[in-house]
């Protein structure tokens, strides 16, 4: 793990997140149900702050305002705003970082007490959009996440829980090949052959992140990647859609627009991962077991 206060060029960017049912991190929203209360504020991580653009910084350890973690952060806020067409500066994410792993685990098992170990949490209330998370080797990947998750609710009325982290997952990935999963490419091309189909009607009726599997995740990218890559119209009806949750928390399914469009959208997406298949490079066998 690199040091914090160190000069680096380059933060880890890419890992296994999926342990069995439990992934890494997820968007929990207090004001449409949740019901853990009770924030234990002594515990959070407030030695040290750093505000950059939308993002304020509160940890246990000493980030300079310089540090390529702020810089690759601030790039993917305009990168989100930039392919997204959303507006900027609509709303503060705040990070609280703890300086290891216990410290985190303790203040997350203490605070909201039930949730499965993850390495980052962003949760949502009618106060604050708030990331928690620790120093380690996954960083970057994890606040990118999470961070665009903050983003997203700074930015709109309320967001499907299945887009909501199919875009998280598509801008955690960064590098020459930002938003192309490997793992994820590889995956659902080997799943096709043995009989695997999409149904965004399915993860559309996912409520709650709990219900989400790797394989929900999995979809839930390439539907993302898909439209932004794979058809013009499907960008074109994506954008117009998160244009309207800028307006509205309801603005329907987004299912019924892509099939208004092109009623074999699905047969697309898999003729569209078939050709992705070349991104797979990362084996399978290298990735921690399920």
């Amino acid at each position: 793990m690199t040091h914090p206060a160190s000069s680096v060029t380059s933060i880890a960017t890419s890992s296994t997140r999926y342990r069995g049912v439990s992934i890494v991190g997820c968007c929990l929203f207090f004001f449409i149900g949740c019901q853990w209360t009770g924030r234990n504020q002594a515990s959070l991580p407030t030695r040290h702050s750093v505000q950059a653009e939308q993002l304020l910084m509160l940890s246990d350890i000493r980030l300079s305002k310089d540090h390529p973690l702020f810089q690759d952060l601030n790039e993917l806020r305009l990168d989100v705003a930039r392919q997204l067409h959303l507006p900027l500066d609509k709303g503060q994410v705040v990070v609280y970082l703890f300086s290891d792993e216990d410290k985190y685990s303790r203040y997350i098992e203490t605070t909201f007490p039930g949730l499965p170990p993850r390495r980052a949490y962003f949760v949502g209330t009618p106060d604050q959009l708030a990331v928690y998370t620790y120093w380690g080797d996954h960083i970057q990947e994890d606040l990118r996440h999470e961070f665009t998750h903050g983003l997203l609710h700074a930015a709109l009325k309320d967001v499907p829980l299945w887009l909501d982290e199919g875009i998280a997952e598509y801008f955690e990935i960064a590098g020459p090949n930002s938003g192309v999963n490997p793992e994820y490419a590889q995956r659902l091309a080997q799943a096709i052959p043995k009989g695997w189909r999409p149904n965004i009607r399915r993860l559309e009726d996912l409520e709650n992140v709990r219900e989400m599997n790797r394989d929900d995740y999995q979809e839930s990218w390439a539907w993302v990647h898909f439209m932004l890559h794979g058809s013009p119209d499907g960008q074109i009806v994506l954008l117009d859609y998160l244009r309207e949750l800028q307006a509205t928390p309801n603005p329907g399914r987004l299912s019924d627009r892509l099939k208004a469009e092109h009623p074999d959208v699905e047969e697309r997406l898999l003729s569209y991962l078939a050709t992705m298949a070349t991104f797979g490079t990362a084996s399978v066998s290298s990735a921690s077991e399920l």
